[in-house]
């Protein structure tokens, strides 16, 4: 009977022991998964504290290049060069700067509840580069998130991913900066060809035009006839776009900000935090 008690008793023993490592094998991975998440939130802390002196940096720059309200235009041609990445110890800051301007402006659509024909030929044309089918706005009525447009039938996701980086939701009254849209906006004003408006995308960036009758009456648009309704050369909204890696991580902030040319200030209207899958305008 001794013999048969010790063995029951050692049994006892290796199942307690058993279960206390078990137990204390589930606390470590349970203490290992703790740090492995409190080290994620800490490096998603860090992108963020990185996105934000970022954009710091791009506000400054902004508001120094709009310090003289007679070379906006020339001063935004050297954005780019103004802004280039930039290493911050084991991370890597990559910063832009949009004239949302340049963009097409969905709420030009419609002025004082009338379709606008001119800006509505422009719409359509946009749509036929794009290879999208005809959309009428006139059923959303004014915009303010482009997700709105997911209230017309057949609008999807892929389809608002392939028209986001080429329009904008501005006032309506807001002209087209033809110093600064791309080459496939050119091409909405009229019958122009793409070449055409590659030619003319590049003159803008080294010599842009003082005028919008400068612009329709350059000889690249000869016998265009292009109408300069709802054209212009100034710029009052910008788009800062901060993509911060470190780690193997990445996370981007698009931040909205508008320009008051009289008090010369700079106003942020909106912040955005970006999944990496955005689409973005090809350069």
């Amino acid at each position: 009977m001794n013999g048969r008690q010790r063995g029951i008793a050692l049994i006892s023993v290796l199942l307690v022991m058993s279960l206390a490592l078990l137990i204390t094998g589930g606390l470590l991975r349970s203490h290992h998964l703790s740090l492995q998440s409190s080290g994620q939130q800490l490096l998603q802390i860090q992108l963020r504290q990185l996105a934000s002196g970022g954009e710091t940096w791009a506000l400054l720059l902004l508001r120094d290049a709009l310090q003289d309200s007679e070379k906006t235009v020339e001063r935004f041609q050297g954005w780019t060069a103004m802004a280039p990445g930039f290493d911050v110890e084991d991370a890597q800051i990559r910063i832009d700067i949009d004239d949302l301007a340049g963009r097409f402006n969905l709420n030009a659509l419609l002025r004082q509840g009338q379709v606008d024909q001119v800006t509505l030929n422009r719409w359509a044309r946009l749509l036929e580069l794009l290879e999208l089918p005809p959309l009428q706005l006139s059923q959303v009525g004014p915009l303010e998130e482009l997700s709105q447009l997911r209230l017309l039938p057949g609008i999807d996701a892929r389809l608002l991913q392939r028209l986001e980086p080429w329009v904008t939701l501005l006032p309506t009254d807001t002209a087209l900066n033809i110093n600064t849209a791309p080459a496939l906006l050119v091409r909405t004003l009229g019958e122009v060809d793409a070449a055409t408006a590659d030619a003319l995308a590049r003159q803008a960036a080294t010599t842009p035009w003082a005028s919008v009758q400068a612009f329709t009456q350059d000889p690249l648009l000869s016998g265009q006839g292009l109408s300069n309704h709802g054209l212009g050369t100034q710029s009052r909204w910008y788009r800062i776009r901060v993509q911060v890696t470190r780690d193997g991580r990445e996370l981007r902030l698009a931040t909205d900000v508008g320009h008051d040319p009289k008090a010369r200030q700079l106003t942020v209207l909106q912040r955005r935090f970006l999944p990496m899958s955005s689409h973005e305008r090809p350069r």
